[in-house]
């Protein structure tokens, strides 16, 4: 670069700040627009991070053995799972007892809690302390002698306990053995059709974004031209207006970046009160990519010297004004369809190709897709407005204000609505991919919610004689209406000819629960029923079987007088009921006191009863603080496929400010520019009423076309994107409603913000100048 280059450029820098007052708002707007979208694309890149700190977390204090044998040595500690819900929001609880000298401690604690105490994440102490945590002190009823550290916790948000113990047995289910705590983190990664949406979905938010802070960065556009004017006329020529211009662009972009440094260490430091759809992170888990920070700062000064010139090729700079190519330029369409098309020949390649159990895909060739469609939604817009407001004549004087602004300059208000275009359509086309695949996702869990809500699994430490006693305090809950109690062994039968080792299942109960299984007719206790069933078929009167449960192991004869009878369903599962029914009084008392009987409970509640979930839990814990509870529901959503639903709604969310924030940025600079124009009208006459309505028109037009435009590309690359999974096409009219009606109700909040400013504008301190 020549020094006459580089004098140039520093001119155009100085040039940026210069002008007064008015100079200094210019730049101040300029790099507040530019800086938001800086600091989402920060935010954006420093997300791997923050989920591999928080995955790594969650390893580095891994607790279960999943069938490992753990010696017993000095180090060894004892750990039973009781996790929980409480209104909705997960709480991981331990219970967690000593058994060598030395015992390990897990990661966020310095030592065990002594029997009896607690240690509590910070976010449970709160709850606990507060009004809305009253039901869970009920449970949680113990001393607090520790706070869980950042590093044995996944997120600031994070509700987790560990309760100190001395009864837990490595013997009993759900209890584990730990020499170390931690496991080597390892992902399992996602599944091709997974992989496709998050891939999608980070070109869809992130490219809008990159689309504001290009339309911030020609901010003061008209005033840039008028200053150039100035130049000329003191001898500078064409190249050398040109090249002042790029820097006083280079300058504004990069007081952009840092204004978006500024305001992403902002919202880093509060970063750890915030929860997002049950996800939360420490300021310290959110650092950028180095390599894609890296590339943003450059790359944003670089983008701005390139609109910068770009924007110039239809202005014409002379020493004695600035003169614009008018409204009746007509924009050439067919290099605009280019894009698109050149993004569908990108993606057809792969119809057909992404499946579940498939092989990978190209990721670069699906973000290239999806952006040349999407950027031709941007290219396009500018032409069809234009378009379509050439052609439109008379109407109220609103409205001809409002038209004729945009056949002089509809590229301005167009280049305003462009990204919300972009994201609508984005949206549109993965809610479409959305709709197709949930489905797979999903799985009909034949639970039966007409004959019960919830169920519960406790342990009985005196076998079946603690049943009666555990049923009745569960139905004393306040809100239960009845409770179906049963307990379920695992058998062996036999060795056959064949090889074969046949299982069924032994349900013990009393008559009244078993007739809700199946079509048992009379019954008293001490009678037995075999359940005919062709995949299971019971075992025959009189044959020895083998109960397996939790290593333990017995034997039991079937009564020679055992009746087979027809099954019910189990609202369970929604399957037929399958084994050996079984009363009490049919087994000896060494298969009816075995400690590890455990009781299932099926409870039905009072719909009008508030909070029940938490009311039964409480009942179990005391019972049984190692048992479970859960509601029953009859579909199960796979557990990677909610997630990426989740940070969808986690980014659409920040998007969606994004994009109010930056288009309210863009709407105040636009009036901020035209402020002596505004100021001359209303001094001519014009009602105020007048011109609010002609601002209103003027960004309604160009919204209502863009949300037409975004939904034809929406669809048609939903359309493309159901054809790589292989998927029929279908189009959610509904779901487009929402998405355009979101969109226009950001809109025209922002215009709504925007009044105050332009009836400010429109006094007549707006006709002075500097």
């Amino acid at each position: 670069m020549s020094p006459s280059w580089l004098r140039e450029l520093l001119l155009g820098a100085r040039m940026a700040l210069a002008g007064g007052r008015s100079g200094l708002a210019r730049a101040a707007l300029t790099a507040l627009g530019v800086g938001l979208g800086v600091a989402m694309l920060l935010a954006a890149v420093s997300i791997p991070h923050m989920m591999a700190a928080r995955s790594e977390r969650g390893a580095s204090r891994a607790d279960q053995n999943y069938g490992m044998e753990v010696a017993l040595t000095d180090r060894s500690t004892l750990v039973g799972v009781t996790d929980m819900e409480y209104r909705d929001e997960p709480i991981r609880g331990r219970l967690i007892q000593g058994e060598g000298r030395d015992p390990v401690v897990p990661p966020g604690l310095t030592a065990l809690p002594r029997p009896g105490e607690m240690a509590v994440s910070p976010a449970l102490a709160r709850l606990l302390l507060s009004p809305e945590g009253a039901l869970l002190r009920e449970r949680l009823d113990y001393p607090t002698t520790a706070v869980i550290a950042p590093e044995g916790l996944q997120g600031p948000a994070e509700l987790a306990f560990y309760l100190g113990s001395d009864l837990l047995s490595f013997d009993t289910g759900g209890v584990g053995r730990r020499n170390a705590f931690g496991d080597e983190y390892t992902s399992e990664g996602l599944d091709p059709v997974l992989l496709l949406l998050v891939v999608i979905i980070f070109v869809v938010l992130l490219l809008p974004v990159a689309m504001f802070v290009a339309s911030a960065i020609r901010f003061g556009g008209d005033s840039r031209d008028r200053r150039l004017a100035g130049v000329r006329l003191v001898g500078a020529d064409t190249g050398m207006a040109r090249r002042i211009a790029a820097g006083e662009a280079m300058l504004s972009a990069l007081l952009g970046v840092a204004a978006g440094g500024l305001m992403f260490l902002a919202g880093r430091s509060f970063v750890g009160s915030v929860e997002l759809m049950g996800i939360s992170v420490f300021p310290s888990d959110v650092q950028p990519d180095p390599v894609l920070g890296a590339l943003i700062v450059l790359a944003v000064p670089a983008a701005a010297v390139v609109v910068t010139v770009l924007s110039l090729r239809r202005v014409m700079i002379e020493p004695l004004g600035v003169v614009r190519r008018g409204g009746d330029t007509r924009r050439r369409l067919w290099w605009r369809l280019l894009l698109p098309a050149l993004g569908v020949l990108l993606l057809l390649p792969l119809v057909g190709s992404v499946s579940r159990e498939g092989e990978g895909f190209s990721e670069w060739q699906v973000i290239g897709g999806v952006c040349f469609i999407l950027l031709g939604v941007a290219t396009l817009l500018p032409w069809l407005v234009q378009s379509v407001v050439r052609r439109i004549h008379g109407g109220p004087v609103a409205w001809q204000l409002a038209v004729r602004r945009l056949q002089l300059d509809g590229s301005m208000s167009a280049r305003a609505v462009t990204g919300v275009a972009v994201a609508v359509a984005g949206a549109i086309g993965l809610q479409m991919m959305f709709a197709a695949v949930e489905a797979n996702y999903q799985r009909y869990s034949g639970q039966d919610t007409t004959r019960a809500q919830m169920y519960t699994a406790v342990r009985l430490p005196h076998g079946w004689s603690d049943a009666a006693g555990f049923t009745a305090r569960l139905a004393a809950t306040p809100g239960v209406t009845s409770v179906t109690s049963r307990s379920i062994v695992s058998t062996s039968q036999p060795v056959t000819a064949s090889g074969e080792e046949p299982s069924a299942p032994l349900t013990i109960a009393d008559c009244d629960v078993l007739r809700q299984f199946a079509e048992i007719g009379a019954c008293t206790d001490g009678d037995a029923f075999l359940v005919e069933s062709r995949e299971v078929p019971p075992p025959a009167p009189g044959t020895t079987v083998t109960l397996n449960e939790e290593g333990k192991s017995g034997s039991w004869t079937v009564p020679a007088g055992a009746r087979t009878v027809q099954p019910l369903r189990d609202p369970l599962n929604g399957e037929n009921t399958i084994g050996v029914l079984v009363t009490p009084a049919a087994l000896s008392p060494a298969i009816r006191d075995r400690s590890d009987l455990q009781l299932q409970t099926l409870i039905t509640v009072d719909p009008a009863a508030a909070d029940m979930l938490e009311r039964v839990t409480n009942t179990r814990w005391q019972l049984d603080p190692l048992g479970t509870t859960w509601e029953l529901n009859p579909t199960v959503v796979d557990n990677k496929f909610a997630q990426v639903r989740r940070g969808l709604f986690i980014g659409a969310a920040l998007t969606l400010l994004l994009i109010g924030a930056s288009l309210l940025v863009v709407v105040l600079e636009q009036l901020r520019d035209r402020r002596r124009l505004l100021a001359v009208l209303v001094a001519f006459g014009t009602r105020r009423r007048t011109m609010s309505w002609a601002i209103l028109w003027q960004t309604a037009v160009p919204v209502v076309l863009g949300l037409v435009l975004a939904c034809a590309a929406g669809v048609g690359l939903g359309a493309v994107l159901l054809r790589i999974i292989d998927a029929p096409v279908a189009i959610d009219w509904a779901g487009i409603g929402v998405v355009s009606a979101l969109a226009g109700g950001v809109i025209l909040l922002v215009t709504a913000l925007s009044l105050p400013v332009l009836w400010r504008l429109m006094r007549a301190e707006g006709l002075r100048t500097e």
